[in-house]
């Protein structure tokens, strides 16, 4: 019996590893300047490790209310994926096992919510958040999040869960279980790869979001780290290393988030899109 031995793909190994240089060589830049002194930022070579790193940066980035705009992200955040998952997952059960023309028409104004930009509606959305006296608060930043987190979390969930063999759905109406029951006991398990994904994925849109606290949000109470990121870039206009040290603070949590969620990424990417 013979074994056919593949051929190494020299150039596909090389472009990868230069593409892996390309995006840690930012990342290096970020977190060694980041450790500089505001003095030293400008002697040497500047990827070269600094001579006297220093933690000082991250310490006037805490002093200056970072704490309080962290904790405003985090609420933002887990409040938007929270609601958002379960209401897609919800929405795309009902889409998927009913065939009725009701559950059609939802399904096309979900993709219909896909083709509507941010930008274009974001004067409507300030005028109803003011109407209803929701102005610079942090649950004006959710709800908006939520209605624009939906329609992709929907398709999404709704293509994985047309992979499902329907026989699991039939074994479940034989034991007696109803809807909430089968969505607890078997939907929920059987999507989770997807279900961590769009979480994922929704959790890093809204971490990131700029927009929508800059519109419907004022107070220095309500601010959250995108925002808060660009007025430390003003206190800190001649203070680069301070600017890079909020950086890297803020992008702890997207890390870690990676880290415990790295197991069913790959899977929940390709969820539903493998017929």
């Amino acid at each position: 019996m013979t074994t056919t031995r593949t051929r190494p793909n020299i150039v596909g190994g090389l472009g990868g590893f230069l593409w892996l240089i390309v995006i840690l060589v930012p990342v290096y830049y970020v977190v060694v300047t980041s450790l500089r002194s505001q003095a030293g930022f400008f002697d040497g070579n500047p990827l070269a490790p600094p001579a006297n790193p220093t933690l000082d940066n991250y310490k006037l980035v805490l002093d200056n209310d970072f704490a309080s705009y962290f904790a405003n992200s985090v609420v933002v955040t887990l409040a938007t994926v929270v609601v958002t998952v379960a209401v897609s997952l919800m929405a795309a059960y009902v889409v998927v096992r009913r065939t009725d023309r009701a559950a059609a028409i939802t399904y096309k104004l979900f993709l219909l919510g896909l083709a509507i930009p941010l930008q274009a509606v974001i004067i409507p959305i300030y005028y109803m958040i003011t109407r209803l006296r929701l102005y610079d608060t942090l649950l004006a930043l959710i709800l908006p999040s939520i209605a624009f987190a939906i329609p992709l979390t929907v398709v999404i969930l709704a293509n994985f869960l047309r992979d499902v063999p329907k026989e699991l759905f039939d074994a479940m109406r034989v034991d007696g279980a109803g809807d909430w029951r089968t969505l607890w006991s078997l939907v929920l398990p059987v999507t989770k790869p997807a279900v961590v994904t769009v979480a994922i994925y929704d959790g890093l849109t809204v971490w990131n979001g700029f927009l929508f606290p800059l519109i419907l949000t004022q107070s220095p109470e309500q601010r959250v780290l995108p925002l808060a990121l660009w007025s430390f870039q003003g206190q800190f206009t001649v203070n680069i290393p301070a600017v890079l040290a909020a950086v890297v603070l803020s992008t702890v949590p997207v890390l870690v988030l990676y880290v415990l969620g790295r197991r069913h990424l790959a899977s929940g990417m390709t969820a539903g899109f493998g017929k």
